[in-house]
């Protein structure tokens, strides 16, 4: 027989026992709708993650205050205060693989329009800070060089910031009070949402570097330094050099420990992708438990098949069928039947995975190849529990089939 009578024949003979075709498919179903979902999910969340990372920033790079060891006592931020606005601008000026360099002053204050007031963050930045963090504005303009060199009183306000405050007026040009000094609103900043932390990123106040650092911090130095490297593959030859010329700049000796930390976002999206991966492969191989299930049930009832069927064994034989062809026959039998319950199996995990992200409000996506991997696996679960029964079917003594009843 060829191909597609093989492929109707199987049809009509699983069609036969539609019952109990659809209980022996359940377990091929099950099992494969599981390793969908599961690693639907667990890709839903890889994205979330790289996503909510790339918001971040832009190849970003984080230098911050180190913790030396002095007596044996680390110093945490607080108490190493060795970033400047000059470091700053020498790792602009000194390394190739920097785009964009900010320095930043992290501060909270209470801020005040007319009747309504809120706490929250203040940042000075400097302009670069926009590009760095990708960072557009979404109503007004952003604050300039100029500002930072003048040390004006102007700032671009985050999402949250502006509905507290003014509600559903316009900001721009408005007058705000931070910490009893007199701020105006140069532009509102798209909002971003939550980080990966669950911190409202648009709960903020960005204004000068130099404002902050004077009239609002009375200090001397900066909190952080935030960097853009030119590409993805630039980020670790750019820390590097940064490394390299922070030491250079602090006159660390060679067995001095840094006083500086620098940190990359990517390092953040790649240790919680590698964990997501992880989990994903450990929840869909437990899932993949409910496959091998269902292979046994093929094998179990191709072998009924094969006692059932004893008597058309026989006949086909007689009309000139070969062993080969009835091994082919219920091979091919279970090969469908697992590759059906597969098929049925993928539609049902996508659509579990979608109810589970209306619901959860997870964001889950369907890789094509957990789809081609599902099918294969299907695949192959029908070959290796059918073969077994088609073999038995095979090697039947004609005779002896004929006079079964």
């Amino acid at each position: 027989m060829n191909g597609r009578e093989v492929m109707r024949t199987s049809l009509q003979a699983l069609a036969a026992n539609k019952m109990r075709t659809i209980l022996t498919m359940l377990g091929i179903i099950i099992g494969v709708a599981a390793v969908i979902a599961t690693v639907a999910i667990g890709e839903g969340a890889s994205q979330q993650v790289q996503s909510q990372i790339q918001s971040m920033g832009s190849n970003m790079i984080f230098i911050m205050s180190g913790s030396p060891n002095r007596g044996g006592v680390h110093m945490g931020e607080e108490a190493t205060k060795t970033l400047t606005a000059e470091d700053a601008i020498a790792i602009q000026r000194e390394v190739p693989l920097i785009k964009d360099v900010s320095p930043g002053i992290w501060d909270h204050a209470q801020v005040v329009y007319q009747g309504n007031n809120w706490f929250t963050q203040v940042q000075g930045v400097s302009p670069g800070y926009f590009a760095i963090r990708n960072w557009q504005i979404g109503s007004g303009s952003e604050f300039t060089d100029k500002d930072v060199n003048d040390e004006a009183n102007v700032c671009d306000i985050g999402h949250t910031v502006a509905t507290q405050l003014f509600g559903t007026d316009d900001p721009v040009g408005k007058v705000i009070r931070i910490k009893n000094l007199p701020f105006v609103v140069a532009g509102v900043l798209q909002a971003k949402g939550e980080s990966t932390f669950g911190q409202d990123q648009d709960d903020l106040i960005l204004a000068p570097y130099t404002t902050v650092q004077k009239k609002l911090s009375g200090i001397s130095w900066v909190n952080y330094i935030n960097a853009s490297v030119i590409s993805d593959s630039a980020i670790q030859p750019a820390i590097q050099q940064v490394s390299a010329l922070l030491r250079l700049l602090h006159k660390l000796r060679p067995n001095e420990p840094d006083d500086f930390l620098i940190r990359s976002p990517q390092e953040l999206a790649d240790a919680a992708t590698q964990s997501a991966n992880t989990m994903t492969v450990l929840l869909a191989s437990i899932a993949s438990v409910s496959l091998l299930v269902g292979g046994i049930g093929i094998m179990n009832i191709m072998l009924v098949s094969v006692t059932e069927r004893r008597r058309e064994i026989g006949v086909r034989r007689a009309v000139g069928a070969t062993r080969r062809d009835i091994r082919w026959q219920f091979l091919s039998e279970a090969l469908v039947l697992s590759l059906l319950g597969g098929g049925v199996g993928i539609i049902a995990g996508s659509i579990a995975s979608a109810a589970l992200s209306g619901l959860l409000q997870w964001p889950t996506q369907v890789p094509i190849a957990a789809v081609v991997i599902a099918v294969t696996f299907s695949a192959g679960v029908g070959i290796f529990f059918g073969y077994y029964p088609a073999q038995k079917a095979s090697q039947l003594d004609p005779i002896e089939t004929l006079r079964y009843e």
